[in-house]
């Protein structure tokens, strides 16, 4: 790593326009170079990345990649614009966040991307500046809420106001037409924008094809990531022994998450003993016992946004594992990596389900799908098993830059503990290639 990739620590020089075209004021400028995201990591996160031989990211580039990853899908759908109110589709067509958990219950912030167009994100309460800093964002302007939390019942009248906004967008920056692709809009900005003539495509299906095949400066961001919450799992196994709580080894795993760059945690998946079959058990204030397994998924979302989906299974207070605890944590682990081999180029997802292994259905508890794709997020696709084809399966062809989180959960339905396994990868044209390297053990 040399000091040309260094994250970027001061203001870029392009800066969007702002509130329908003025220039951006000094003090905008200014702060726009203390963006978290300019700040980037500590030097000393960034000295583990670099004497682990890690590239940093180029996150001009990754940004101009993710736009056009989004606008080959909207000239696909001959789409005018998107309007994405999701975070997370915010983020990758953007860059930009403004309190993204807040925001995916508070519809208070959201993006117009035309297809041939400008970008212009719509910023919640004068948060134009949490935007500067991304070279794909062309204008900022305030954004207009339809939430009842700030609507009130006045929400019919602001919905024909923000609608109003949206098709004038439309008619100037648009292809000749009103066809718009969204993500998330509650019902009365729906039936706003159907009111004005506007076709309405879901921008949800759009954005998650988008979001399918990395780039390369993404996969080093997702690197960086991983190592990250590599180094948050050591800080959790350091603390783990006989008598500490469920919650304590949580804690201790979003405390460093934070301090490495990360950004939230998605669940608080931790569970020991016999709260761990079935799965899906949250960390609680239990203490973790001599002899008992504890098991967690990291579900975080780390340096750079992006999502690190690993989970491992450990025994409390050292020994030997019990010949049933051995058994289940073989038979997960032979889950995840007979699986693995599985994730190749030009694989279909119904060739994939035909040859996945698990252990029988009706003797052991077993996770929600099989695999899943990761980004910024869970992603699309979901692997079910097999007896759940006929009811929720469908196929698609695997491709080389998809990145894929291999599940296991192995417990017996006449009771007893379980184990939870999951491993990271990304498909090459060779075959799948190991992300997530912390060690695969039991003890």
């Amino acid at each position: 790593m040399t000091e040309s990739t260094a994250v970027q620590a001061t203001p870029p020089r392009h800066l969007p326009k702002i509130r329908g075209g003025q220039t951006p004021p000094a003090w905008m400028i200014e702060h726009t170079g203390r963006n978290m995201h300019v700040l980037g990591p500590t030097p000393e996160l960034l000295a583990e990345w670099r004497s682990a031989g890690l590239s940093l990211p180029d996150l001009p580039a990754i940004r101009r990649y993710r736009l056009q990853r989004v606008r080959e899908q909207l000239r696909a759908a001959d789409c005018d614009a998107a309007l994405l109110y999701d975070p997370l589709n915010v983020r990758y067509a953007t860059d930009t966040t403004n309190m993204s958990l807040w925001t995916m219950h508070n519809a208070v912030r959201y993006a117009f991307v035309s297809t041939d167009g400008p970008v212009i994100v719509f910023e919640f309460s004068e948060g134009e500046f949490l935007s500067a800093h991304s070279d794909v964002v062309d204008e900022i302007r305030p954004a207009t809420s339809l939430h009842p939390f700030y609507t009130g019942n006045r929400v019919q009248e602001v919905s024909r106001r923000w609608a109003g906004e949206v098709v004038a967008l439309l008619d100037e920056h648009g292809r000749g037409g009103r066809r718009l692709a969204i993500d998330m809009l509650s019902l009365d900005g729906i039936r706003a924008l159907e009111k004005e003539g506007v076709d309405l495509v879901s921008g949800q299906v759009l954005l998650e094809d988008a979001r399918l095949v990395k780039s390369e400066d993404e996969i080093h961001a997702m690197r960086c990531a991983v190592h990250a919450c590599e180094r948050n799992i050591d800080d959790m196994r350091a603390i783990f022994e006989p008598g500490v709580t469920e919650v304590a080894l949580w804690a201790r795993l979003q405390e460093s998450n934070f301090l490495r760059f990360g950004e939230w945690v998605e669940t608080r998946l931790l569970s020991s003993g016999l709260r761990t079959n079935p799965w899906y058990q949250e960390a609680s204030s239990k203490v973790v016992e001599v002899g008992e397994l504890m098991g967690f998924d990291t579900d975080l979302i780390g340096a750079y946004g992006m999502c690190v989906d690993m989970s491992r299974t450990w025994l409390c207070g050292g020994g030997r594992p019990s010949p049933a605890q051995a058994d289940l944590f073989d038979r997960a682990r032979e889950t995840i990596e007979r699986n693995t081999e599985l994730f190749r180029p030009g694989v279909t997802l119904r060739e994939i389900t035909e040859r996945l292994w698990y252990p029988p259905v009706e003797d052991y508890n077993g996770y929600t799908v099989l695999a899943h794709g990761v980004g910024l997020c869970d992603e699309y696709p979901s692997i079910f098993t097999r007896e759940r084809w006929d009811e929720v399966g469908f196929d698609d062809v695997i491709q080389a830059g998809f990145v894929i989180s291999v599940e296991a959960f192995v417990g017996r339905r006449s009771g007893g503990e379980g184990v939870k396994l999951e491993q990271q990868v990304v498909v090459r044209d060779s075959g799948p290639e190991l992300l997530t390297h912390y060690p695969l053990e039991l003890i």
